[in-house]
């Protein structure tokens, strides 16, 4: 039977995590340079586009198909076959549509990794195949029924479907296509800080529609991932802000960095944690993640724009944290504290094997493209910049 009020709070959090998409975009925008700004915000709409049709096609089915062995769902549900507006609480085609914003967030976070050096061309392959052998796989394995979730592993809204997931990938990606021409010689300063700072803005306010919208509904468990998205999110920003401050100038960018570690953290707890919780998860990310932060620059790892850094360890910190902290009072599961250190140990499994198959599976995909389409353009429209090379277009002062 459906619920009016349910499917009206979905439908406005779906909108809300499709802004997120554009978000990341202005976000990446903002970190690069401005003549590969456009080409920045462009491919977080190629990437929104080109889920929405594969996530039609099959996506969908085979993340939450009749589950196979554990590891994937059938294709019963391919070209949203048997997907109608009926449904328990909401439609099932504002179920497809939710988690459909959700996969096209996840690659568009992905461009980390590639930033100011790929073919749209390659990127397209690239993200047809990520999607399909990637991101669908990870979706099913949590959400649809697969192994994951039998072994009892917790993650309410993607905190390795989504975050380990894309951070781990930009990471494999960046290895394979390489470091950016200049990089380490040559200052690559922000473009534009306040358009990364609205993008942050943006990603900030979605993360309430992500979160809360995982409910499914509009009720006390969604007030919940409402609230401790917003507390992880500001002591995030806040651990940041002083980490850096210790080592120099509290940047602006450091800060709302800090805050989207914290956003990442409680992204798998949000449904599962109590307040005072996610204040000690959203610190705990922002001083990890900026600790990583620190690791791949001295390291010289051109995973340019910090997925890997903020998204992938934010998600194993906060899938971890979610082992820990679970409450029984909120979402029926006890963590470590509560009394299951076995929870715990279940999520060091997840997130074991969720980084090993993201960066490995991407890491295979990446050198197949390479090596038959080339990932990179050539050395002359990197110099130029990826806006005019690539689109035909520049920023005009």
């Amino acid at each position: 039977m459906i619920d009016t009020g349910a499917t009206a709070f979905v439908l406005i959090c779906t909108a809300m995590v499709m802004l997120m998409t554009p978000g990341v975009g202005l976000f990446y925008g903002g970190l690069v340079r401005r003549k590969n700004l456009i080409s920045m915000i462009a491919l977080s709409f190629i990437a929104f586009a080109l889920v929405s049709i594969q996530w039609v096609v099959c996506g969908y089915s085979l993340s939450f198909g009749t589950d196979l062995q554990g590891l994937v769902g059938g294709l019963e549900y391919a070209f949203l076959q048997g997907i109608g507006v009926d449904g328990d609480g909401i439609p099932d085609l504002l179920f497809v549509v939710f988690q459909m914003v959700f996969a096209g967030l996840t690659l568009a976070i992905v461009t980390s990794g590639v930033a100011e050096r790929i073919k749209i061309s390659s990127f397209l392959v690239f993200g047809l195949l990520w999607t399909t052998l990637v991101y669908d796989p990870l979706a099913h394995w949590a959400w649809g029924g697969g192994w994951a979730a039998q072994l009892g592993a917790l993650d309410f809204a993607g905190g390795t479907v989504v975050h380990i997931s894309s951070g781990f990938s930009a990471l494999a990606l960046a290895l394979v296509i390489g470091k950016r021409l200049g990089f380490g010689g040559h200052g690559m300063e922000p473009n534009n800080i306040p358009l990364a700072l609205l993008g942050g803005a943006l990603l900030w306010f979605g993360w309430f529609g992500f979160n809360a919208g995982s409910a499914l509904a509009a009720d006390g468990l969604a007030a919940n991932a409402f609230i401790v998205t917003n507390i992880s999110a500001a002591a995030g920003a806040l651990a940041w802000l002083c980490a850096a401050w210790v080592r120099g100038r509290p940047g602006s960018i450091g800060m709302i960095s800090g805050a989207i570690a914290g956003l990442v953290a409680i992204t798998p707890a949000a449904g599962f944690v109590d307040a005072m919780a996610a204040i000690v998860i959203g610190a705990g990310a922002g001083l990890f993640c900026y600790g990583a932060l620190v690791f791949r620059v001295q390291k010289g790892l051109d995973e340019s724009l910090d997925a890997w850094a903020i998204h992938g360890m934010g998600g194993i910190f906060g899938a971890l944290a979610t082992g820990v902290f679970a409450v029984a009072a909120i979402g029926g599961v006890s963590g470590m504290i509560d009394g299951n250190p076995v929870q715990f140990l279940i999520q060091v499994v997840d997130v074991g094997v969720v980084v090993a198959y993201s960066f490995g599976v991407t890491y295979a995909i990446a050198r197949v493209v390479d090596a038959v389409l080339g990932l990179r353009v050539t050395e002359e429209e990197e110099y130029v910049g990826l806006d005019i090379a690539q689109h035909g277009e520049s920023v005009r002062v």
